[in-house]
């Protein structure tokens, strides 16, 4: 019993604000690091915000002064380095205006599995538990593509006049363009544009019209029935306020 108890303390989470280095790889050209404070922590998870976004189902390198007795490997390190599986995500408001995201994830393990070195983008989902008590993975079977003509949710075919931005590795704008909506769902968006989007891009999205700005990630391209190249994406931090 007093074994018991104690298993069941050590999965609470513990309000520790320790700093964490983040580390994301949006895409295979595109990474970035981001110096953030945990809001909580367990052996197999944690809170912390970003001023980046991310989404759920991407993998991130964390990097920790945890204490040891909350590790399930690496005990004699200075840092503890952890994969973690993002699975919660929101936007939250912030005095100073400037994008704030809290997020939990899992710790999944020492190392990232192979088909993320190959495509970074990649989303997963718990799989189970690994022999070091930590969540295993399995792909995320993706939905059907953007560009489907069967949606979960219904597309209106309205142009909504929307300004694309990309965000370089220090967070600041990249590249912008001033475009329409193709049609638009709570949940995702088929947009015109010039910009070269590859897949797994988080872009942000802000409309004069709805007076609303969200952050989406790219899931998609093709080229239109006029010729005109479009970029689909799904709304990461929000839904579409229609």
């Amino acid at each position: 019993m007093p074994e018991e108890r104690k298993w069941k303390r050590i999965r609470e989470r513990l309000e520790l604000k320790l700093p964490v280095r983040v580390h994301c790889r949006e895409t295979t050209d595109l990474q970035w690091t981001e110096i953030t404070r945990l809001i909580d922590v367990t052996p197999f998870g944690a809170g912390f915000t970003l001023k980046r976004p991310v989404e759920k189902g991407r993998l991130l390198q964390m990097t920790i002064p945890m204490p040891r007795q909350l590790r399930v490997f690496d005990h004699v390190e200075d840092q503890y380095r952890v994969w973690a599986l993002v699975r919660y995500i929101r936007g939250i408001a912030s005095p100073d205006s400037t994008p704030r995201f809290e997020v939990g994830v899992a710790f999944i393990g020492k190392r990232a599995p192979r088909s993320y070195e190959e495509n970074p983008a990649k989303r997963y989902e718990i799989g189970g538990l690994s022999a070091e008590s930590l969540s295993s993975l399995q792909e995320l079977q993706e939905a059907e593509s953007a560009s489907s003509d069967k949606r979960r949710l219904t597309r209106h075919n309205i142009p909504v006049d929307m300004l694309i931005e990309t965000l370089d590795d220090k967070g600041g704008v990249e590249m912008s363009e001033h475009t329409v909506s193709e049609n638009i769902s709570l949940r995702g968006a088929a947009i015109y544009t010039t910009l070269n989007l590859p897949v797994g891009r988080f872009i942000r999205l802000s409309s004069e019209q709805y007076k609303v700005t969200v952050y989406a990630a790219v899931r998609a391209t093709s080229m239109g029935p006029s010729g005109v190249p479009r970029v689909h994406v799904e709304f990461v931090d929000r839904e579409w306020p229609l």
